[in-house]
Formats: structure tokens, C-alpha cells, sequence
């Protein structure tokens, strides 16, 4: 597969991809898979011999499921199951925001909307919460952002599994998902009385670099004058401190954020709103 090119484009009226040699100057556009239906995450699981795509459409009629495609996007079959709390829970599952590999070749980590962390073990068809941040002491404090209460990245990085909760903030696995440390210090949250606290920060992505394990790179909820350049953030200790980064940047406030595949030392950020100047 070094030389086809495939992308897997999640919109709110459905899947698009896309498919190319590495030297085309055009690509062939397959879609709209689930037409009609949002779609916040897909992956591209490349652990197999012919990589898998995945998307997760959310219909409020028929519920939400895992969509598997062996074929790089020609057809799609829906795994057994799909992530849910137990009844007595209390919380009921809104949405799916991520969906990322685990550790071996079948795995599955899925983050939903409100905020929690499921796990499958065997591609999608059964899936258990993982209690270490699903339960945690600060899971029933977490408040809803705009876009709702949701888990949306996923991230191994440098052996450490990372996590993005809006508005949870950053959290942080070292012991193989059993426990998860609030990890947010320098990252700040201008709409609460204390503007640094220890988690309930609207985090709204973290990305990495495999050629530098230590660094990573925060989108925060910025756009606070009263507290300059909270929006884009660096860390040089694996997450467990984080530095501003957006002085002279146009604007602070945006949503994705992604490193340059080959230079660890540029990032790249889009903002909500144009640039003023």
C-alpha cells in the first residue's frame, strides 16, 4: 500500500473517501457512505496487510455503530455492537468523537459523548467501558462545552496514553489504562472563577510527534484577553506541564491542531475566525 494514497473525510452528510496513486495529480471520490448522517470521527487502521477504514455515522433512528470496510472504502458492514453504558449507570451514550487503535492488532479505544472510554478487543463487535477514566473521581464534575461533553482525542504517545476531555482537560495513562492523573498545569480555562484549575479545562485537541516523545502539542479554548495566549499550548515533559506557544499568533481560539510529519518543531493550527489583522 507505499504507493496509494487513501482519505477518509467524515462530514455532517455522511463518509467521503478518497483514493490515489502517490504521483496522482487527481484522486477517485467514493461517497456519500451513510448519507445524510454526522459523522465526528473516522480512522484509517493500518495494523492489518490492506489497511481498514472505520467511520462512526450517528443516526438519531437507528443508534450508532462502528462501520468497517475491508475493501479501502467500497463497502461497508456494521460491527455487532457499539459502545454503551450498563443501565444503572446513570449516563446515556449521545455520540461517538474518536476512535483510535489500542495496543494489539484488534483493538479498539473509542471515546463518546458524555465524556468516557470504551475499549474492544476484537474489532468493534463487543465493547466494556474502561473504568480508570469512565469512573473517575472526576468524571461527575466534568461540564458540557458548546459542543458538548465529549472524549475527543486519543492519543499513545512516548508509551503514555493521552486523552482530551471537553471540558475535562488533559488526562493521562502511565500504567497501561488502569489509571488516569489530570495532567493540566499551565493550561488555563478563562470562563471559570479560577482560571488555572486542576482539570474542567475545554481541551479541544493534542497531537505528537513519534520522533520526540516528551513533546506534544495542545488546541485550548482560548480567545480570553484577560488572560493572554491560552489557546495553543507545547509540553517538553510528556503532558505533565504545558507552555504557551501563541504569542504573535492572529488568534489563539481554533479546534484542530496537527504536527508537521517530518519536523517536530512546527505545528500547525487553524483558527475559529479569521484573523482581524
Amino acid at each position: 500500500m507505499a504507493d496509494r494514497i487513501v482519505v477518509a473525510v467524515g462530514t455532517k452528510k455522511g463518509l467521503f473517501v478518497l483514493e490515489g496513486s502517490a504521483s496522482a495529480r487527481r484522486m477517485e471520490l467514493r461517497g456519500p457512505f451513510f448519507p445524510g448522517m454526522p459523522l465526528n470521527t473516522a480512522l484509517i487502521d493500518r495494523r492489518s496487510k490492506t489497511p481498514k477504514v472505520m467511520a462512526v455515522p450517528s443516526s438519531p433512528w437507528f443508534g450508532t455503530f462502528i462501520q468497517v470496510s475491508k475493501d479501502l472504502g467500497k463497502k461497508f458492514k456494521a460491527t455487532k455492537s457499539a459502545p454503551a453504558f450498563a443501565a444503572d449507570d446513570g449516563r446515556t451514550l449521545k455520540n461517538v468523537w474518536s476512535l483510535a487503535p489500542g495496543g494489539d492488532k484488534n483493538d479498539l479505544l473509542c471515546g463518546v459523548e458524555p465524556a468516557a472510554l470504551f475499549r474492544s478487543d476484537d474489532g468493534g463487535d463487543t465493547w466494556e467501558k474502561v473504568p480508570g477514566i469512565t469512573d473517575h473521581p472526576h468524571a461527575r464534575q466534568w461540564q458540557p462545552g458548546n459542543g458538548g461533553l465529549c472524549l475527543h482525542t486519543i492519543l499513545h504517545h512516548g508509551g503514555t496514553l493521552h486523552l482530551g476531555i471537553s471540558t475535562g482537560g488533559h488526562y493521562a495513562s502511565r500504567d497501561g489504562e488502569k489509571s488516569f492523573a489530570a495532567e493540566n498545569a499551565g493550561v488555563g480555562a478563562g470562563f471559570r472563577p479560577d482560571p488555572f484549575p486542576e482539570f474542567g479545562q475545554c481541551v479541544h485537541k493534542i497531537a505528537g510527534h513519534p520522533d520526540k516523545p516528551d513533546r506534544l502539542y495542545m488546541q485550548n479554548h482560548g480567545g480570553f484577553p484577560e488572560i493572554a495566549n491560552l489557546g495553543v499550548l507545547r509540553s517538553d515533559d510528556g503532558g505533565k506541564s504545558w507552555q504557551s506557544i501563541a504569542k504573535g499568533l492572529p488568534s489563539d481560539f481554533g479546534f484542530p491542531i496537527a504536527v508537521h510529519p517530518h519536523d517536530a518543531d512546527t505545528v500547525y493550527v487553524v483558527p475559529l475566525d479569521p484573523p482581524t489583522r
